[in-house]
């Protein structure tokens, strides 16, 4: 009866302890250890056991539980640990590798969060046969009560094994895998019972192992080491890929993706943040940290052999003795880190020293017996730290940030003006017909080119990479034909003009900018079309501007013409008096119309776009982390839309009409010189007094008082009426309002 009992505290049945399952033999269901595990115990004494009393059975079937759970414990952790999926792939030719890996998953799901946890309960179940065999050997040597030396034995058991078989039973039950594993035993540490609290910790101890050991993979070297997706990092094509694609399929499509842009897609959209698999007790601003942290440490690992080669020339030409060009790294470092800079390795962007202090940081987590929440946030944002510094000096130092975005707000905001006021000029008489259907790029590149010609410098790298395009009309113009190999950032199809709000088809012209690596990192597609954006207002507004500017210009220089001639000829000009009298109305709408668009202008080429700029600058000298400069240059792109009143609809649309009226006044104005009647100038002039003065109501608008723009709003307003002018005129305008009707009484 000893023996019996003991081996059944090992989950051995006999002739006195049955097990109810084994009944299913005798129907031909053969148990196994893939069987589904039970309930319920089913471990029970014989009921054909006369000589026992009713309270030993109930102590005997009381203890054989824990045999019960042993045996159901060990069965999972077994099951778990079965490592004979490995063994059948490593056993096919190489070729057939992935396929046979991809059936077994599906049929048996392997886990390495399972097989940590199994490993854990290993160690329970080791300490329980040890507790076993120390009370056969008692009972052996010593003449004592069998069920009270086993009962005492074994006491510390019932606490502990009941618990842990529910663990197991909802593991198994709902397919618990990964983080939602970790969940799970976090949430069940929580119990103020300290011996199954201990045992829980070492259970989730060892799932921590498996998540450290893919943290050290994806925070030292980029590696996704995620062969079940148990990992809260996943790649963003795992959901829509097929897993019953075949090795080759996967291997053709990624040898036609080239490494430059696989680099720019997994930094942008590669990978994301699995909220089934993330832990609860680890916050999502943490999760994008090490998101983050791992996309960094896989773009300084893999540096684009563009980049490196444009590194490698420049250092031959610097040690060859050019002095044309004077970098920032030139003369502020001595002449062994230039020698440095020149062979530009993965290593030397994410130095080895770097690596290893990651390494250490999150070795000393794993190595501590539990989980300290504010340990770990500690060193992920150490890890974090470090791999944006690396990033921020890969980007703005080596890769000269500040001079792309300077670039930019040359060509993109119009800070350069010369050459834009040049090439409307040049463009001028071209832009008054409408573009054509096949040459209209090609027509505007002669006086893109021409401009550029006579006002852009040569020492100015970054015109290169700028090319004019008609989003209408074809192919784009480039305006170098350096033949540099260069990703392109298409953003002509990002334009929301329609025939609604567009003067002519003239109002569609864009600018590309040519990014290389690695700032396509900093300046997405995203970013480029804001900035296009702001451009297309921009050049709209310049172009109005100079249209007011050369009417003014060229109908005066012909009146003077006549003028000279009348006299010369001896020919009374009175009919040129009356006509240059009845016109000169609408050179006051014109000047006003100047006045308004030569204020809005000077509003955001100053209070927008350079107070904005400064703030920028500040931010990058004070700045060296990568993802806060992403964030200072958005707010910096929003405030340029926000603060140029482009995303108020009401705002936005009475300015494109202005625009629109005032070109309209400028091309009619000179042709009236051949045609008397100014019917069709008075009724542009009624309607744009009507826009301004809708204007001037929507700025003064009590719903925008409360707005976050409404300091901006205000500042306009001062612009235009310093004064008193505009509200002066606003009131004549809204006093006008029809009586209404008496109501009868």
């Amino acid at each position: 009866m000893l023996h019996e009992l003991l081996l059944a505290l090992l989950g051995f049945t006999g002739d006195l302890i049955v097990d109810e399952r084994e009944q299913r033999k005798t129907l031909g269901l053969a148990f196994n250890s893939d069987s589904p595990l039970s309930d319920e115990c089913t471990f029970k004494l014989a009921p054909d056991i006369s000589f026992i009393e009713p309270s030993e059975r109930d102590l005997i079937e009381r203890l054989i539980k824990l045999g019960f759970y042993y045996r159901e414990l060990d069965r999972f952790a077994k099951k778990s640990r079965n490592l004979s999926w490995i063994r059948s792939v490593t056993s096919v030719h190489p070729l057939e590798r992935a396929d046979e890996l991809s059936k077994q998953s599906r049929e048996k799901k392997p886990s390495v969060y399972r097989r940590a946890i199994a490993n854990g309960i290993g160690e329970i179940l080791s300490v329980y046969r040890s507790a076993v065999l120390h009370i056969e050997q008692k009972l052996l040597a010593e003449t004592t009560p069998i069920l009270a030396t086993v009962t005492q034995g074994l006491n510390k058991f019932f606490v502990l094994f009941p618990p842990l078989y529910e663990v197991i039973l909802e593991i198994e039950r709902d397919d618990i895998r990964g983080g939602q594993l970790l969940n799970v035993l976090n949430k069940r540490c929580h119990c103020g019972v300290p011996e199954l609290r201990t045992c829980l910790q070492r259970l989730l101890w060892h799932g921590h192992q498996v998540m450290y050991n893919q943290l050290a993979a994806w925070m030292v070297y980029g590696i996704l080491q995620d062969p079940h997706g148990e990992f809260f990092i996943k790649r963003q094509e795992d959901g829509d890929l097929d897993h019953r694609s075949s090795q080759e399929e996967i291997s053709e499509k990624l040898a036609r993706t080239s490494v430059h842009e696989t680099s720019l897609t997994d930094w942008h959209s590669g990978f994301h943040i699995s909220l089934d698999m993330l832990p609860d007790y680890i916050s999502m601003r943490l999760g994008e940290s090490i998101l983050f942290a791992g996309k960094a440490i896989r773009v300084l690992r893999n540096p684009s052999p563009a980049f490196q080669f444009q590194k490698d020339k420049s250092f031959q030409q610097t040690m060859g003795g050019s002095q044309r060009i004077q970098g920032f790294m030139h003369s502020d470092f001595p002449e062994t880190e230039t020698e440095l800079d020149a062979d530009l390795t993965g290593g030397e962007l994410l130095p080895q020293s770097e690596a290893d202090k990651i390494e250490a940081m999150l070795k000393e987590l794993k190595e501590s017996s539990e989980f300290h929440k504010r340990s770990f946030e500690c060193t992920v944002d150490s890890v974090r730290a470090i791999a944006a510094s690396h990033l921020w000096q890969l980007v703005v130092v080596r890769a000269d940030l500040s001079g792309h975005l300077k670039a930019l707000k040359d060509y993109f905001l119009l800070e350069k003006g010369d050459f834009f006021q040049c090439f409307l000029e040049e463009s001028r008489q071209l832009m008054r017909l409408p573009p054509r259907q096949s040459t209209g790029e090609s027509d505007l590149m002669v006086p893109f080119q021409l401009a550029a010609t006579k006002t852009i410098a040569e020492e100015d790298k970054y015109f290169s990479r700028v090319s004019l395009r008609m989003p209408s009309f074809g192919v784009t113009v480039r305006s170098s034909q350096a033949d540099m190999a260069r990703s392109k950032v298409s953003l002509a199809g990002k334009a929301n003009l329609t025939s609604d709000t567009s003067v002519d088809g003239w109002d569609a012209i864009a600018l590309e900018y040519s990014v290389d690596w690695p700032m396509q990192l900093f300046f997405t597609q995203e970013v480029l079309s804001k900035y296009l954006k702001v451009f297309q207002y921009l050049i709209r507004l310049k172009r109005t501007q100079m249209e007011l500017e050369k009417s003014w210009a060229s109908v005066m220089h012909q009146d003077h013409i006549e003028s000279a001639q009348h006299r010369k000829d001896g020919i009374n000009g009175s009919t040129s008096q009356q006509r240059r009298q009845g016109i000169r109305p609408m050179w006051r709408v014109r000047e006003h119309m100047a006045f308004l668009i030569r204020n809005l202008q000077f509003y955001i080429q100053v209070d927008v776009i350079e107070s904005q700029w400064k703030v920028l600058q500040t931010h990058i000298h004070d700045s060296q982390d990568f993802t806060e400069l992403v964030g200072f240059h958005q707010e910096y792109l929003s405030a340029l839309i926000s603060q140029s009143f482009l995303d108020i609809g009401s705002v936005s649309r009475i300015l494109d009409s202005i625009m629109k009226l005032c070109l309209q006044f400028c091309w009619n104005i000179e042709s009236q010189e051949n045609n008397p009647n100014t019917s069709e100038l008075e009724n542009i002039a009624e309607e744009f007094n009507k826009k301004s003065n809708s204007l001037y109501t929507i700025l003064r608008s009590s719903k925008l008082a409360g707005s976050q723009r409404a300091p901006f709003l205000r500042r306009f307003l001062l612009r235009l009426n310093f004064n008193s002018f505009y509200e002066a005129t606003a009131r004549g305008v809204l006093n006008v309002v029809r009586q209404r009707p008496a109501l009868p009484l």
